[in-house]
């Protein structure tokens, strides 16, 4: 997972002149392209991790290597529902506030 975000902070942030400024993204898109991107990449990656999971179970890769896809999935697992109640719990603040 940390590969991941290493390549979402990339395409999405683009290089900018100082660590930790915010910068015009490199492929200019909105923030649903961006999350659309990385909802298909942790689609991939749980796919990876199943696939790998099979095969090692069937005895085709080494077990290391089905551990590691599987941990990769896992991570991506749960980083997807930590992002899922951050979006939850915006929009509840949101439906709260005072009009």
């Amino acid at each position: 997972m940390i590969e991941s975000i290493g390549g979402i902070s990339q395409s999405v942030i683009g290089t900018g002149a100082t660590p930790g400024a915010a910068a015009v993204p490199a492929a200019a898109g909105d923030f649903s392209s961006v999350l659309t991107q990385v909802a298909t990449d942790a689609i991939d990656t749980m796919k990876r991790g199943e696939a790998a999971a099979i095969a090692g179970i069937e005895g085709k890769v080494p077990a290391q290597q089905a551990v590691a896809a599987v941990m990769e999935a896992e991570r991506t697992l749960q980083a997807a529902i930590a992002i899922r109640d951050k979006t939850v719990g915006a929009f509840l603040e949101i439906s709260r506030m005072q009009i």
